[in-house]
C-alpha cells in the first residue's frame, strides 16, 4: 500500500476536509472583514422615527413642498430661525402652523404691519394701582415657536425689535433679563412680488436667519390633489387634521444628538474656504460673516442626521451653502443689473472650491 496516499487520508476529517489549517486558510473569511462593523456610532432611531412622524402629520394637509418642509425640521435639529419667501397662497403660513401644531410646544403668531411697535412685539410694562408698582405685561414673543407672517411690513424700529431675542434668545426691557423658554424658534414670511408697503430687512436681522427658504409653485398633478382634498374637507379646519408628537424635552435631546454629529477638520476647512470666497469674489459687495460659517456647519449636521448618518459628507454642506447664504451676499450693483443672482454666485463657488477626498 503506498504510504503517501495513507498519509494525505490520516489528514482528512469524516466530511473529507482537510484538517491541516494552512490547508483551508484560503476557505476561511478574513479576520478583518468578520471585524468590520457598519453600525452607527450615534443612536438616531428615535430622531428618525421623530422626523417620520413630523412629516407624516404634516403630510395629511400639504401636497408636496418637500424641500420647504425639509428644510424647517432642519432649522429645528439646528436650533435655527427660518424666513420663508414666497408668492401668496403657496402654504407659507400654513406649513408653518402645522408644524408648530405636530410639536407639543408654544406657538404665538405675530402679524407684521407698518404701524406696529416694539411694545406689541416684547411687551410692555403696566402700572399696577394695588401695588403701586410696574408690571412687565409679556408680549407674543414668549413662546417656543413665533410665525412672523409679512415680516417685511414692518418699520426697521419694530424690527430691531428682533435682534436681541433672535440672537441671544432673551430680552432685556426696563433693565431686567427676560430669557426665552426653549426651543425658540423664530420663522417669518415675507412676499418678494409685492413691493408696495414693504420695507427691507435689516442685514444684520437677515444675517439672524439660519436659512432662507424659497417656494415655488406646484405642480399640475400637486395642483389637483390641492383642489382634490379641499373638496373632501367640506368645510373642516385643515389644521384639526394635524396631532403633536414631539415634546419640548425630545426636541432638546434631538438638537444634542446633532450636535455630536462628526465632522472632519478637512470639511471644516471646505466650509471656511467657501466662505471665504465670498468675501474675495468680485460679483459681491458684502461677503458672508463667520456666522455662516457657523450656521453651514449646523446645518449640514441637521441633513445628515435626516439623512440617518452620523458624519457629515461634502454633499450636506453644498446642501446647505445657498439657503445659508444666499439672504446674507449682496450682488455688485454692475452684475444686479446685468441681472446675475446670488444663487448662481454661490453655485460658482462651490464649483471654484475643490472638493476634499
Amino acid at each position: 500500500m503506498d504510504t503517501t496516499e495513507d498519509n494525505m487520508n490520516e489528514n482528512l476529517d469524516p466530511n473529507g476536509q482537510s484538517t491541516n489549517p494552512d490547508d483551508n486558510a484560503a476557505n476561511r473569511p478574513e479576520k478583518d472583514e468578520e471585524n468590520l462593523s457598519f453600525e452607527s456610532r450615534i443612536d438616531l432611531s428615535e430622531l428618525q422615527q421623530g422626523i417620520g412622524l413630523i412629516k407624516g402629520e404634516i403630510s395629511k394637509v400639504i401636497v408636496g413642498q418637500k424641500y420647504m418642509i425639509d428644510m424647517l425640521i432642519a432649522s429645528i435639529l439646528a436650533n435655527g430661525h427660518s424666513l420663508i419667501e414666497g408668492v401668496p397662497g403657496v402654504a407659507k403660513t400654513i406649513s408653518a402652523k402645522l408644524l408648530a401644531k405636530s410639536l407639543d410646544i408654544g406657538f404665538s403668531r405675530i402679524q407684521f404691519t407698518p404701524d406696529l411697535m416694539p411694545s406689541d412685539i416684547l411687551g410692555t410694562s403696566v402700572f399696577d394701582i394695588k401695588t403701586s408698582e410696574f408690571e412687565f405685561k409679556k408680549g407674543p414673543i414668549f413662546s417656543n415657536m413665533i410665525l412672523i407672517d409679512e415680516i417685511n411690513r414692518a418699520p426697521a424700529k419694530t424690527q430691531a425689535a428682533l435682534f436681541e431675542v433672535m440672537e441671544e434668545r432673551q430680552i432685556t426691557m426696563d433693565g431686567h433679563k427676560y430669557e426665552m423658554e426653549l426651543p425658540f424658534i423664530v420663522l417669518a414670511t415675507q412676499n418678494p412680488i409685492e413691493q408696495e408697503g414693504t420695507y427691507r430687512l435689516p442685514e444684520a436681522q437677515l444675517d439672524r436667519f439660519l436659512f432662507k427658504i424659497d417656494i415655488d409653485y406646484p405642480n399640475v398633478d400637486e395642483e389637483v390633489e390641492i383642489i382634490n382634498r379641499e373638496q373632501a374637507l367640506k368645510g373642516d379646519l385643515k389644521i384639526n387634521k394635524v396631532e403633536s408628537h414631539i415634546s419640548r424635552a425630545q426636541i432638546a435631546k434631538f438638537q444634542g444628538l446633532v450636535n455630536e454629529i462628526i465632522i472632519e477638520p478637512h470639511l471644516v476647512k471646505y466650509i471656511a474656504d467657501i466662505i471665504v470666497n465670498t468675501r474675495n469674489n468680485p460679483f459681491l459687495y458684502l461677503g458672508a460673516s463667520p456666522r455662516a460659517s457657523i450656521a453651514i456647519l449646523k446645518a449640514s449636521k441637521a441633513f445628515a442626521a435626516i439623512d440617518n448618518r452620523d458624519f457629515v459628507t461634502p454633499e450636506d454642506i453644498k446642501k446647505a451653502a445657498i439657503p445659508v447664504l444666499q439672504h446674507r451676499v449682496i450682488v455688485t450693483p454692475e452684475r444686479e443689473m446685468e441681472g446675475v443672482t446670488t444663487k448662481q454666485i454661490i453655485n460658482q463657488i462651490i464649483e471654484a472650491v475643490e472638493i476634499p477626498r
